[in-house]
């Protein structure tokens, strides 16, 4: 992404915040509480995370941490968001957790550490100039992980026209993933207009 689009994100939630307040999940860009656990069931689908490291990029509020304490065991956790405000308010509820740590970073362009689980829901639904970039982000997220990477985006199907976000093609995707990961999965259903594509190693590493 370039820096004006970078820049356009940035102030989108940052007008979302100001008009929602902080730690909402309005703030994060979503309708409802409801429809950002709905996207979390899909993502941990991908396998086992006890005792695993977990990589969340874009965590937001780092919700997703909370998801997965009152369903796994062991595990540690990394979030990373290049906003400022979202990474506070994280360190603000779950920093203080085990195991548990937060940083602020642009994930296009930081060394990501490798983790077992890798997760992205949301930061692949941002417009962008390059067609090459989505392939491109989903090469760099699942080089990060050992064991899977999990990730979501809009289904230009049904996700109507927007001004910053933007659907993309489930067929198209999901052949791409499936010439890094041959046993990638595609999972819709859960939201009208969202889908989930699930990339394995059988190796694990």
């Amino acid at each position: 992404m370039t820096l004006l689009e970078k820049a356009t994100v940035l102030h989108y939630h940052r007008h979302r915040v100001a008009e929602h307040a902080a730690g909402t999940v309005e703030a994060l860009g979503y309708r409802a509480s409801d429809s950002q656990v709905k996207r979390f069931e899909a993502l941990v689908s991908v396998g086992n995370l006890n005792d695993c490291l977990v990589l969340d990029v874009g965590c937001g509020h780092g919700d997703l941490k909370g998801f997965l304490d009152a369903r796994f065991h062991g595990f540690n956790y990394v979030g990373i968001d290049q906003m400022t405000e979202f990474v506070q308010q994280a360190r603000h509820v779950y920093g203080q957790r085990p195991s548990c740590y937060f940083c602020v970073a642009d994930f296009t362009q930081a060394e990501l550490p490798r983790a077992d689980y890798v997760f992205a829901s949301g930061v692949l639904g941002y417009r962008c100039a390059d067609p090459g970039y989505y392939f491109a982000m989903i090469d760099r997220l699942f080089g990060a992980a050992r064991r899977g990477l999990a990730f979501n985006m809009l289904d230009k199907e049904y996700f109507p026209d927007h001004p910053l976000l933007v659907g993309h093609d489930v067929y198209e995707v999901l052949e791409y993933c499936r010439g890094l990961a041959p046993d990638a999965e595609m999972l819709r259903g859960y939201l009208d207009d969202d889908f989930t594509v699930l990339m394995r190693r059988g190796d694990g590493e």
